[in-house]
């Protein structure tokens, strides 16, 4: 049974950074393409970090410079850096797993940025 599990959410006042991290299990990790999504309250879920299985990190226009998504395969984990957060990053950050035939969602963690 595929689970993904968010962790690292939580209060940080604007400009501070946090690092979210989403534990996979029972999937071979690195044959699977990772996102981090986010949705804010009243608005769709939108796409904000994807990395592709051997491909290049791509972010959303309102995220580059701050967020880097990585993985560490080793752990069977991504990670979403976030840096210089505004309190428009505010949201619920979701984590995917997807391959051309299976797609896998987090439950969400989330991410409050607030003074």
């Amino acid at each position: 049974q595929v689970q993904l599990v968010e962790s690292g959410g939580g209060l940080v006042q604007p400009g501070g950074s946090l690092r979210l991290s989403c534990a996979a299990s029972g999937m071979i990790f690195s044959m699977y393409s990772m996102g981090w999504y986010r949705q804010a309250p009243g608005k769709q879920r939108v796409l904000i970090a994807l990395l592709t299985s051997g491909g290049n990190p791509d972010y959303a226009d309102f995220v580059k410079g701050r967020f880097t998504i990585s993985v560490d395969n080793a752990k069977n984990t991504v990670y979403l850096q976030m840096n210089s957060l505004k309190p428009e990053d505010t949201a619920v950050y979701y984590c995917n797993a997807f391959s051309e035939q299976e797609d896998y969602w987090g439950q969400g963690t989330q991410v409050t940025v607030s003074s």
